[in-house]
């Protein structure tokens, strides 16, 4: 069969978006897009009813392969505080020719505080991922971001051998950037893997951030928190940023160590859905 007479494949695409205003002293969603594959869930939140609304995104085509297509996007306004997450892992599956492409955008007005706590994604081997995380904060806006990627399915005993990963977050204060995390992996760098400057054994690695005045403050109730951990971790503070790296062997314990540092820096649990 002649390249030109092969059926094009399906790909999914989708975007999810959603605006918080602030009324009557709390945080109310004023806009809310959904397309294609990607939603936008708002649970009810159980507590103080002055708590922080959850948005919970979700990818109905159950995963990413190549030539996808996904987009989130949170804004919010001056004075309101929202928790995004997801429902569930995002997995990143065997991919032929073009990579999976996922967009997220947030813009964090004066004075509000977004948590974007993503659970972990899933790279399976031959996986192919181009993802980019952009947020805007303005004036004193606070941020507390998670992500954390994991290498295939240790209980499965599946290994990645091979794969192609441009992970980007960048974070910029009034248009100035203050924290630039980038993220590559290809197939040599698997195959090198046990370089100091690598991962070595891990198979779940995470970065938590928080980027709010004050922010370095952080970093001596978290050490403590990490100081029994069974997960290779470390922190640093310095000029309104707070930055933790974690690695493992396997997603549990790192898992077990991200949901206390988020507690620490939270004072309150992460959302529902990590706990299910």
């Amino acid at each position: 069969m002649a390249p030109a007479d092969r059926t094009k494949l399906q790909r999914a695409r989708g975007r999810a978006e959603v605006s918080f205003c602030q009324r009557g002293g709390l945080a109310r969603l004023e806009r809310l897009h959904q397309s294609g594959c990607a939603k936008a869930m708002l649970p009810r939140v159980s507590g103080l009813r002055d708590a922080a609304p959850e948005v919970v995104f979700l990818n109905t085509a159950g995963g990413l392969t190549g030539g996808d297509r996904l987009g989130y996007g949170v804004e919010l306004a001056a004075g309101t505080r929202v928790v995004a997450t997801t429902q569930t892992a995002e997995r990143a599956y065997a991919a032929s020719g073009a990579q999976a492409r996922v967009r997220m955008r947030a813009q964090v007005g004066q004075g509000a505080r977004l948590d974007w706590l993503p659970q972990e994604t899933i790279l399976f081997d031959g996986a192919a991922l181009d993802r980019e995380t952009r947020i805007e904060l303005d004036g004193d806006a606070q941020l507390l971001l998670c992500e954390t990627l994991v290498l295939g399915r240790a209980a499965m005993g599946e290994t990645v051998h091979r794969l192609r990963l441009s992970d980007r977050r960048e974070v910029c204060r009034d248009g100035r950037p203050v924290l630039v995390d980038a993220v590559r992996i290809d197939d040599g760098v698997l195959a090198r893997r046990s370089g100091a400057a690598l991962f070595g054994e891990a198979r779940a690695m995470a970065l938590v951030a928080l980027v709010a005045p004050g922010a370095e403050d952080a970093v001596g109730p978290v050490r403590a928190c990490l100081a029994e951990c069974a997960c290779v971790a470390e922190a640093s503070g310095w000029d309104g940023r707070c930055l933790i790296r974690l690695a493992a062997c396997d997603l549990w314990p790192l898992r077990q160590t991200l949901i206390r540092v988020l507690t620490q820096l939270r004072g309150t649990l992460p959302p529902r859905v990590w706990q299910i």
